[in-house]
């Protein structure tokens, strides 16, 4: 694909070196083991919330049991990294480990997608056909759908993998903050030119950011006709509010990708360092974003979660 060189070696392990021209590095680990402890937390307290209680056992509160499983995976792929190369002063990581947290953390990145896709289709089905819901969207199908994305998703990671694993490379050196595709690509004796056009372009910015953008936004047309139709204000908000959840993590999940190509678009080239600091944002703010959302502007698990804190404070009183 791209012209090899001839001094490659063997790498056991790659050291790595994007953090060190960012400034307040111990800051930045704090504020990072920070994110990463809420995320763990958020997405806990939602998994048990809906576990333990049967009555949250419907498609809407399954796929939010999804992305939270998908958030714990996605931002653990990057934030141990960064945690242990910032805090810890770990900055080697062996070979095996680099090509595992990059197959994790894309692997984070299409399951994403492919849940937040599922939970508007949830929320049209939900809200235009209202009636026939429970008969449409069952509990077994949720869990159909969850088990295609997944395969899906792995599969779709396979071919990167394999080519990461067959360049050559000439210098254990990682350039950026944690180990992924375009880390491990620019650290081979390649041209890393060709190795973007088909994964990178084709698949991911084709395929999951213009499909499925396009595919939401057009669930949430047939919501906005749909609530339109309603006579009662009331209910419009009440339909509207259950769709707040859902647009902020869509939201967060697609802003720094459309910023990202619209900055190359229009011909804007980011350093290393500023390019380290958008894969920080992208990797810890939306895992983060997704679960304090749901907990907290979703009636059920809020009130679950008001209850828990309460029972716990008498406990203790």
């Amino acid at each position: 694909m791209g012209a090899k060189n001839d001094t490659a070696v063997r790498v056991y392990e790659f050291i790595i070196t994007g953090f060190d021209h960012l400034s307040h590095q111990k800051l930045l680990g704090s504020l990072i083991l920070i994110a990463y402890v809420l995320i763990l937390f958020f997405c806990s307290i939602n998994l048990s919330i809906v576990v333990a209680d049967r009555r949250l056992h419907s498609p809407m509160y399954i796929f939010i049991c999804n992305l939270a499983i998908v958030d714990i995976m996605f931002s653990t792929s990057s934030s141990i990294t960064m945690i242990a190369v910032v805090l810890a002063e770990m900055k080697t990581i062996s070979y095996n480990s680099c090509i595992t947290s990059m197959f994790i953390y894309h692997l984070g990145d299409v399951t994403s997608c492919l849940a937040i896709t599922l939970m508007a289709l949830d929320r049209m089905i939900a809200i235009s056909l209202p009636l026939r819901y429970n008969s449409i969207l069952t509990n077994t199908r949720s869990i159909m759908l969850i088990m295609a994305a997944w395969i899906i998703g792995i599969g779709s990671m396979v071919p990167n993998t394999v080519t990461v694993e067959s360049i050559p490379y000439c210098q254990p050196v990682i350039r950026y903050v944690f180990c992924d595709y375009a880390a491990m690509i620019r650290a081979g004796c390649v041209d890393p030119v060709p190795y973007f056009q088909i994964p990178i372009i084709v698949f991911k910015w084709m395929w999951f950011l213009v499909g499925h953008f396009t595919l939401i936004f057009l669930t949430y047309v047939v919501i906005i006709f749909t609530v339109l139709r309603l006579k009662e204000k009331g209910s419009r908000k009440k339909m509207f509010s259950t769709c707040i959840s859902h647009i902020i993590v869509v939201s967060t999940y697609f802003a720094p990708k459309l910023v990202s190509v619209l900055l190359t678009r229009i011909g804007v080239k980011l350093n290393l360092t500023e390019r380290n600091a958008v894969i920080i944002v992208a990797s810890v703010l939306p895992p983060l974003i997704n679960p304090v959302t749901y907990c907290l502007t979703t009636k059920e698990l809020r009130t679950r979660l008001i209850n828990l804190l309460t029972k716990h404070r008498v406990a203790i009183k």
